[in-house]
This record gives C-alpha cells, structure tokens and sequence, in this order.
C-alpha cells in the first residue's frame, strides 16, 4: 500500500487539523486518530507534527487551548478553532483547488 509522505502534505496539516476543529473542541490523540481513520491509514500525523502545528497556529490565532476536567488524574488540553482559524481554513481550501489543478497538469493518468 502506498502511503503519503510527511514532504508532500506538510502544508496541509494545518488544514486537516481546522477542519476537525470546525467539527467541534478536541485533544491531540483524539484529532491524530480521526486524520487516521478518515485517509483510511494512507496518512499518519506524528505527535511532533501536531502539537508543532498546535503551537504555531495558537500563536497565529487560528485556534485556542483550553484545559477539560481531569480524565484518570491527568488534564486534557483541547483545542478549538477562531474566526480568524476559519478564515484561514477557507483561504487553504481555495489555494489546494488552485494547487490541485497545477500539479495535474503534470500527472500522467493510467491511459498514457
């Protein structure tokens, strides 16, 4: 089975992240097992990918943290989308449109 490299989708971590925060506040573990199961294992999103995506999009307002009640002795952080992180979700949404029709230009399909 082919997998997707973490070169080729870095950019777009960000994206996947706001669009399950769009869903609703959730924690690291709970987001890297959703990414997971939604590209049906094509794609793994390492713990040190995510929570360096946490730190920069919190420090760009993209979203925000907030600590839940403990869950067996330990707090949970969760994380929630801005307006402006659903701003700039939708700005990533037109440039991967943008993206996609360049990079086809040069992806040959099966019939060549």
């Amino acid at each position: 089975m082919v997998s997707i490299s973490s070169d080729v989708i870095r950019g777009y971590n960000d994206t996947m992240i706001l669009y399950l925060l769009m869903q609703g506040p959730s924690y690291g573990y709970e987001i890297t097992k959703r990414i997971k199961r939604m590209t049906d294992e094509k794609y793994v999103m390492k713990e040190t990918t995510l929570y360096s995506a946490f730190a920069r999009m919190e420090k760009n307002g993209y979203i925000s943290s907030f600590s839940s009640d403990e869950v067996n002795g330990k707090k949970r952080t969760y994380y929630r989308i801005t307006d402006v992180g659903k701003e700039y979700y939708r700005t990533k949404c037109e440039e991967w449109i943008l993206t996609k029709e360049v990079v086809e230009k040069f992806i040959l399909d099966n019939d060549a």
